[in-house]
């Protein structure tokens, strides 16, 4: 496994993963296929749902010549499993094995619902399909989850590309409580539909794939230029630069009163039980102000509140295991950010808790704690920069 940009993918082999697929249909429990390419990965780097999603996801199979460069740049192994070759398998599979399979189609996409009905009737003869056509959303509508859920699919396939796509699957498999396999394959089916000829062997050989598309979809010049030039010098700024620096980080203390005093509101990091913490979040380019609110508001959907100081580069500190989401699976070194230099936003919550309402892909629960039992109750690793920030808020 390699970790590209934060995103970890490639562990396994096509016959391995194979394996993976095989199982996952007779397990019982539901699963999430991601095949990141350097397009997606640039994308989860400013969405934070997008990077939870990949990163959570059952099986992670690298898609895209230049993920295999940016894992040779930092000397790290990845196995490339293409959308492209998966798609046409999984079909196959299905259709030997008598599974449902469920496509949500892109309404406005390249190739239309009748276009993969004809196409999957005469490649497919037998296969069990239902077509959905849809717009672009990432959560599926109560209605379609109705439809689907009638349908019963063991294997279902979203095409609106990502990040809507990963969303969006990701989403119907909770709505669904069991799919076996869920996955977002973009335009893998406009090869099987017949519009567009994908490259020849030698040219995917060669990592030409992307010079292939280009000649056939000029159109495409800026999505190529990202997935290539940008994502290339990302990489080297990610593996050479980036591990110097600290990145700027806001942590917001919003607290409320009541007669016994105040309260502040802490977080539980998704997957990490027992991991209590302040809603904090990177200052991307924007103002300390700016950007608390803006964590604050997609972190834990607080919007009432009034703004009481901000503080500049109060606490530093280098990620590690438990402080980093960076981390390179191998543990051989550390990409990315060599740590965060962390300001405060300190904020009064004149809400209801009813307006509390955290996103899934940070958080996994939040409760109020009294002013004098906020160092107890944070993990360890974070009431040092608490006790710092907690004076801070004593002279307010």
């Amino acid at each position: 496994m390699a970790n590209i940009l934060g995103v970890n993918t490639g562990e396994k082999t096509w016959s391995e993963a194979i394996s993976a697929i095989s199982s996952f249909y007779i397990d019982g429990q539901s699963h999430l296929l991601v095949t990141p390419n350097p397009e997606i990965i640039l994308k989860a780097l400013h969405d934070e749902e997008l990077f939870y999603t990949l990163n959570s996801a059952d099986l992670s199979l690298a898609d895209g010549f230049g993920l295999k460069v940016a894992a040779m740049l930092s000397g790290q192994k990845i196995h490339r499993v293409t959308g492209a070759d998966l798609l046409p398998y999984l079909l196959h599979e299905a259709e030997s094995n008598n599974r449902k399979v469920l496509i949500i189609n892109r309404r406005d996409g390249l190739s239309s619902a009748d276009d993969i009905h004809q196409s999957l009737s005469q490649q497919y003869p037998q296969l069990q399909v239902k077509v959905i056509d849809s717009d672009r959303i990432e959560t599926p509508s109560d209605e379609q989850v109705r439809i689907i859920k009638d349908f019963q699919p063991m294997l279902a396939i979203c095409l609106f590309g990502s990040p809507y796509q990963e969303k969006y699957i990701n989403n119907l498999k909770i709505a669904l409580g069991h799919l076996p396999i869920a996955t977002g394959l973009g335009g893998a089916f406009d090869f099987i539909t017949g519009k567009i000829k994908r490259a020849s062997p030698v040219w995917r050989k060669l990592g030409l794939e992307w010079l292939w598309r280009l000649i056939q979809q000029p159109s495409r010049w800026r999505r190529i230029w990202r997935a290539t030039v940008v994502f290339t010098f990302r990489a080297i700024q990610w593996l050479y630069i980036m591990p110097n620096f600290y990145r700027p980080n806001v942590a917001v203390i919003m607290f409320r009163k009541n007669s016994k005093g105040r309260e502040i509101l802490i977080v539980e990091r998704q997957g990490e039980a027992g991991h209590w913490q302040l809603p904090q979040g990177g200052l991307d380019g924007l103002s300390i102000l700016d950007s608390g609110l803006k964590e604050l508001r997609e972190e834990t959907g607080a919007t009432s509140v009034s703004v009481v100081d901000t503080y500049k580069d109060l606490f530093k500190y280098e990620f590690d295991k438990e402080l980093g989401k960076y981390s390179n699976p191998n543990n051989k070194r550390h990409f990315g950010y060599k740590g965060q230099k962390q300001s405060l936003l300190i904020v009064e919550f004149l809400g209801n808790d009813d307006e509390i309402k955290i996103n899934h892909w940070d958080h996994q629960a939040w409760r109020w704690v009294p002013e004098t039992k906020l160092i107890k109750s944070l993990h360890s690793c974070r009431r040092e920069a608490a006790k710092i920030y907690l004076n801070k808020l004593a002279t307010k």
